[in-house]
């Protein structure tokens, strides 16, 4: 019962934890994207002026796809160290940072507060930050495995203030019905 684990065991944990971690991810953040009726297609999106650093729809699906697997495989990294003490930590700011992260979809699609997830953004990269450093305490793949997200969350940040700038009045032009109230420019 003392022994320890061979290499070919610990692979194979982390693979086991990595075959639920990811899924479970991608899942959540497709979930919360879906329910939000977020990207192009939304009427109410569809209607907002556009930075012209906005890349195309599909870009967004391609990103956080490759986003979640990575955040899947650095937690599931994470899973693996059992017996670091900061493993409890590092798991319980991971589940922040994801909560603060598939918010912002219902926030900015859904509820069109685009101020207020902008804020949010922040603190989700801050949240992401925090645990970017902890996952590198821990496991330093797992630490770089999350610096795509946070490049990422600089540019979704950039894009959610072009967007609240070029829309000042932009939030609450159209009912969840498609109907609009945003005049010709």
């Amino acid at each position: 019962m003392g022994e320890l684990a061979s290499r070919e065991q610990v692979r194979g944990a982390f693979w086991r934890k990595a075959l639920v971690a990811v899924p479970v991810v991608l899942l959540l953040g497709m979930a919360s994207g879906r329910l939000s009726n977020s990207g192009y297609g939304n009427p109410w999106f569809d209607q907002l002026v556009k930075p012209e650093a906005m890349p195309p729809g599909w870009a967004f699906g391609a990103a956080w796809t490759a986003l979640y697997v990575l955040l899947g495989l650095a937690f599931a990294m994470i899973l693996n160290a059992r017996g670091n003490q900061l493993r409890g930590k590092a798991i319980a700011l991971f589940v922040a940072a994801l909560a603060l992260n598939l918010a912002w979809s219902p926030l900015f699609f859904r509820l069109h507060q685009v101020t207020a997830a902008l804020w949010l953004i922040g603190a989700m990269f801050l949240a992401g930050l925090a645990t970017t450093l902890i996952f590198a305490r821990i496991r330093p793949l797992a630490g770089w495995l999350l610096v795509p997200y946070l490049a990422w969350l600089c540019f979704a940040a950039a894009l959610n203030n072009d967007i609240r700038r070029l829309n000042p009045k932009g939030q609450p032009l159209a009912p969840e019905g498609g109907a609009t109230q945003m005049g010709a420019r």
